[in-house]
Parts: structure tokens; sequence; C-alpha cells
């Protein structure tokens, strides 16, 4: 029997179902004698179903003519330059297209692990974490001290958990989430309306240092930043000129306590 050890690698694959089946059935003997990582490796399965639902609208929408493969490989056979920038170009349309719906704005985003996808991560993570009226969070405020040494070692950086008392937002708690670029921390707030907030931080494959950026995403807005290799970005259902001053209080603890 492969007495290879369970790795962090093979508990992501065995969420995206990509391992084989001798392996799968590794990890799976291991989750059963691992109760809280089996826990854990569920609720990274809950949120990958609850993506899958919440992005399932936009695979299924049709090819617009523009991202048309045919026609862009015919666009490119025309001499207006050469032929592998055409095919290349071709590549790079469908593959914006399959994977971020078919808006041509996503052709102007960063490459993949930048600030947008940092922002994408955690709006993601407000639309399957923030409504939840059960479990929002898996670690509460009440044992802040544990989600900080939890988030800290996940992602090999120490955090800290910004305060917003002063702008009337509580800490509710938080959690560790799967994204595509790695482990990220989720920390959630609310205030006495019930207006939740979250703020995800990871590691940054690009663009390492980034001034905040503002961007909307359907009824929500999200700031987003990162310095020194770290990213961070706080979403929720405020106008800009709310969210702001909340972004600008967490990075200035943020440096502050770094």
């Amino acid at each position: 029997m492969n007495n290879r050890p369970i790795t962090e690698d093979d508990l992501h694959a065995y969420v995206d179902q990509a391992l084989s089946t001798a392996r799968r059935d590794q990890v799976a003997q291991y989750l059963e004698q691992h109760p809280d990582e089996a826990e854990r490796i569920a609720s990274y399965r809950k949120q990958r179903d609850q993506l899958r639902s919440a992005l399932a609208p936009i695979s299924e929408e049709p090819v617009p003519p523009e991202l048309n493969l045919a026609r862009m490989l015919d666009s490119a056979r025309r001499p207006r330059f050469p032929v592998w920038r055409s095919a290349a170009a071709a590549v790079v349309l469908l593959a914006v297209g399959l994977t971020g719906g078919w808006s041509l704005q996503t052709l102007s985003q960063p490459a993949t692990g930048g600030i947008i996808a940092l922002a994408d991560e955690a709006t993601y993570s407000y639309q399957v974490y923030a409504g939840d009226k059960g479990r929002p969070v898996e670690i509460k405020a009440s044992d802040q001290d544990s989600l900080v040494k939890w988030v800290s070692n996940r992602l090999g950086h120490n955090v800290s958990v910004p305060d917003l008392t002063g702008s009337g937002y509580r800490f509710m708690g938080g959690r560790v989430v799967a994204t595509a670029h790695g482990p990220a921390g989720m920390f959630m707030y609310d205030d006495d309306n019930g207006t939740r907030l979250v703020m995800l931080t990871r590691a940054m494959a690009a663009d390492k240092n980034s001034p905040m950026l503002s961007q909307s995403a359907g009824l929500v807005q999200r700031i987003s930043w990162s310095k020194a290799g770290i990213g961070y970005s706080l979403v929720g259902p405020l106008s800009t000129e709310v969210l702001n001053p909340l972004a600008n209080e967490m990075r200035r603890q943020i440096e502050t306590n770094a």
C-alpha cells in the first residue's frame, strides 16, 4: 500500500475531484481517521458547490459572436499583422470567455492571482457566508486568538484582526477558505442593523504592492489593496464613500501591527 503522507495538495485535489481512484480512497480513509480535517474539507466542498451554483448562469450563457473561435481564427488569417499574434489573441479571448463570463471588460484585468482575482474571491466568500444565518463563521470572535493562530499558520505569515468598533462594526469571527491561489483568511463584521462585511487576506502571486482599488460587483462594493506580497479585500453592501474609510482604518491597523 502507498504510505505517502497526505498533503494539503492532496486534500485540495480531493475537493476538486482531481485524484486517482487509489489516492482518493487513501484521502477518504485519512479523513475518517481525522474528524477535524474531515470537517474542514467538508466546508471546502460546500463552498465549491455553492460557487458552482452561483456561477452556473455564466457558464450557460451563449458564446457571443465576438468570441466565436471560427470567426477569430478567420480574422487571424488576414494579413493585418503576423498570424501567430492573432492565434494567440484568439486563445486568450477564448480562455477569458470560459473562465470569467463573456464580458470583454475582463480583457483589461491584471494577471491571474492579482488584485482583481483577490477581489473576486472576497466577493465569492461574501456571497457564500454573509447571508448564512446558522454558521457564517467557523471560529467566533470569542476565540479570536485561536482564529488568528489558525489563519497565520495556513497563510505562512502573521495576521491581525482590525478593530472596527469605533466605526460601528463588531468582529464576528472568521475561517480559512480555499481559493484558486491558495488558502485565505476570511474575517467577518456586522453592525447593529445586521449589515455584514467580509475581509479576505492571502498571499499574492501578482500585484504584490497595489494601491487601493475600488470596484462595484452587483449589489456590493469591494476595496482591495496589497503590500509586501499580502493582499486584502473588504467587501460589503455599502457605497464607496462609506466603505473606503473602513478599508483605510483596516489598512492603518494592519500596517501598525505588522
